[in-house]
């Protein structure tokens, strides 16, 4: 349907924006409990991350300093600056995730490696973004992309490895939140063993899992107001230790401190960006998950909660640590006031575990896109919202993600261990996710390909950085997202490849685009004949019965322009010309339905008839049935076990409901 087709809306305008905000508060508001969670726990493990490697030989004022100082540059350029300003732009139809922006160039431009492209698209009014020329610098690129088939699939790869990393998340992030707040009790509770904390937290993460069929939006509702508790508290406490420590911290955001931390720390300041690049994770989840939120409404929440809150929780930290060096190992716990310190310690519980809810409702998303584009098995989809169809549920990964989470979770025991594979999954995920919207840029929003080189440029410096000193922890843990990834890059290669050899060989040349026209057949004609059958009753009679009938007059020479219409598209119309020209005595015929002249034809097959003929004349009808096996009650008592239990059993592999085969 075309923009110009629809009818205004008779609200007034001021009352469709106030509906509008009120709509965006609304779920800002549940963001908080399902985007933000991970992003704003990162504090209770970033400096202990950093410091616990060699860089514990640099345990001064000035290295706190430049750390901070990384930290604050850190969440402004990548979280703030890409994501919330640019990135979340770039959604398709309110789904975000690099398979949104993968989706958005293939409907832009012939990326992808199925021929789904008609000719009449053309005539759609979105079938093009933006401006309706492009640039001429963009054609030759675009051709060159479209006709190596090689870069095509280097392009698709890529973007499902960054999908895969994204599962990866799912997996590490629910480890690290809970396995790092309940590490809190070694404060106060010595008598505590790390087994004793590591039970804990599996018994913790049962829990959240087991929760998660309940939906995004209760969750949300639930988990919500425990952030926004958790973020108040990490503020306040930010500015009282900044205060009561060392105000001149407020300094350290100056850029000359980094410059400073390289030259004093060198290669071990290089190596402590990856527990560093810990303070970002999560930024990822703003994106995907797009489909179950607004833009809007996940630019708002970050950009006036929290960014200020977590600015002030690091720099409260930070100045509590250049006073307090030897409390490095368990920064955050050893910062809080202890008047406080108990009421903190249950909401940071209770927030790492919502930290996790977004690593885990961003799987769910990119599983639903995977699977919408047949790279992935076939799973149960559960839409657990009536307003938002990006809300969904998928028992299977959940569960699958609840094994492998505890598995990490009882197999490292450290969030240092963990810390290392989540940076190494998180900046993976963002080095992928700026290289397919540099392709955005140019075909999708036709920018010029300076910006988007500048674009590109830019933020892979600044995360190819974090990425090879992530690199560097592989033997450390980094390992396990590598593992991961390729583990479900198997399974989506698997699949496809099943696909591929599910389809006949002798079907592959119909599956194109090309029609061929034939002289004599009309593409739309199908011939209903008459029919009668010998049913035998169960007690012992016979009886005839006739099916319905349709009886097809032909009416010869009817005009090409009249069957059809003329169009909008240059496609469609040199088509048209083709076929004309290769058929010029073809004469087209149209298929008319009509009652049979049958004085013993029972009145309700020919109710029967004008019905389906009456479906016809209104326009395209659709008749659609299920096969229903049963044995007859005289059948044998091995033939009814045969017939209705077999046939059930394999409806439900089939994957139907269990009484239609």
């Amino acid at each position: 349907m075309d923009s110009q087709s629809i009818p205004s809306s008779s609200r007034n305008p001021s009352q469709l924006s106030w509906m509008n905000l009120s709509r965006n508060l609304l779920l800002a508001y549940q963001s908080f409990g399902v985007v933000y969670g991970d992003l704003s726990t990162s504090p209770l493990y970033v400096y202990t991350s950093t410091f616990k490697g060699k860089l514990k030989d640099h345990h001064d004022e000035e290295t706190v300093f430049g750390v901070f100082s990384l930290i604050f540059w850190t969440i402004t350029l990548i979280p703030l600056l890409k994501y919330v300003f640019i990135i979340l732009s770039a959604n398709d139809n309110g789904e975000g995730g690099t398979f949104a922006l993968y989706s958005l160039l293939c409907r832009h431009a012939k990326f992808n490696l199925l021929p789904n492209q008609q000719a009449a698209d053309e005539e759609l009014s979105s079938y093009k973004y933006g401006p309706s020329s492009q640039t001429g610098a963009l054609s030759p690129l675009k051709m060159f992309l479209e006709k190596h088939k090689r870069l095509r699939t280097v392009l698709l790869v890529v973007v499902l490895f960054g999908a895969c990393m994204v599962i990866g998340d799912g997996v590490l992030s629910p480890a690290i939140s809970v396995l790092a707040s309940v590490s809190g009790l070694k404060v106060t509770i010595t008598k505590f063993n790390n087994g004793e904390l590591v039970l804990l937290a599996c018994v913790i993460l049962v829990g959240m899992f087991a929760l998660q069929h309940c939906g995004t939006h209760r969750i949300a509702f639930m988990f919500a107001p425990i952030v926004i508790i958790w973020l108040l508290s990490i503020f306040i406490i930010g500015i009282y230790n900044t205060i009561l420590w060392n105000p001149k911290i407020v300094f350290a955001i100056s850029p000359h401190y980094i410059i400073q931390f390289f030259i004093k720390t060198g290669t071990e300041g290089w190596i402590s960006l990856g527990g560093i690049l810990l303070c970002i994770t999560g930024a990822e989840a703003m994106f995907a998950d797009l489909g179950h939120f607004t833009a809007t409404s996940i630019r708002l929440a970050f950009a006036v909660v929290i960014y200020p809150c977590l600015v002030m929780q690091y720099m409260g930290q930070a100045a509590f640590l250049s006073k307090n060096l030897n409390s490095i190992q368990n920064s955050f716990y050893d910062s809080i006031p202890e008047p406080v310190f108990w009421p903190v310690f249950v909401i940071a519980t209770l927030a790492a575990i919502v930290g996790s809810q977004a690593s885990i409702t961003a799987t769910f998303s990119i599983i639903k896109q995977c699977h919408a584009l047949d790279c992935f098995p076939r799973v149960k989809v559960v839409h657990t919202s009536k307003h938002m169809f990006g809300q969904i549920y998928i028992p299977e990964i959940n569960w699958i993600l609840m094994v492998l989470t505890l598995a990490v979770t009882i197999g490292f025991q450290d969030t240092t261990l963990i810390g290392n594979a989540y940076g190494l999954a998180c900046m993976t995920v963002m080095f992928v996710t700026t290289f397919l919207m540099a392709l955005v840029i140019v075909f999708v929003w036709q920018k010029s390909i300076v910006i988007a080189t500048l674009f590109l440029l830019f933020f892979w410096v600044v995360e190819a950085v974090y990425l090879s000193a992530a690199f560097l922890k592989v033997h450390q843990g980094g390992w396990v997202p590598l593992v991961l990834s390729f583990f479900f890059l198997v399974v989506m290669y698997v699949w496809d490849l099943a696909l591929e050899l599910s389809v006949s060989p002798d079907w592959s040349h119909l599956l194109g685009t090309r029609n061929r026209n034939t002289s004599d057949i009309h593409p739309f004609r199908a011939l209903l004949d008459t029919a009668t059958k010998t049913i035998k009753r169960d007690d012992g009679t016979r009886s005839l019965e006739s099916t319905p009938t349709l009886i097809a007059s032909e009416q010869e020479d009817v005009d090409i322009d009249e069957s059809i219409p003329s169009s909008r598209s240059i496609t469609l119309r040199r088509l048209q010309s083709t076929i004309d020209d290769e058929n010029p005595q073809v004469r087209k015929r149209r298929v008319k339905f009509q009652v049979p002249n049958n004085p013993g034809l029972d009145n309700t097959v020919k109710e029967e008839i004008l019905d389906l003929i009456q479906a016809k004349e209104a326009g395209i009808a659709y008749i659609m049935g299920h096969s229903y096996v049963k044995a007859r009650k005289s059948s044998s008592f091995l033939k009814k076990i045969v017939i209705d239990m077999d046939t059930r059993f394999c409806g439900r592999i089939a994957g139907v409901r269990p009484w239609l085969f």
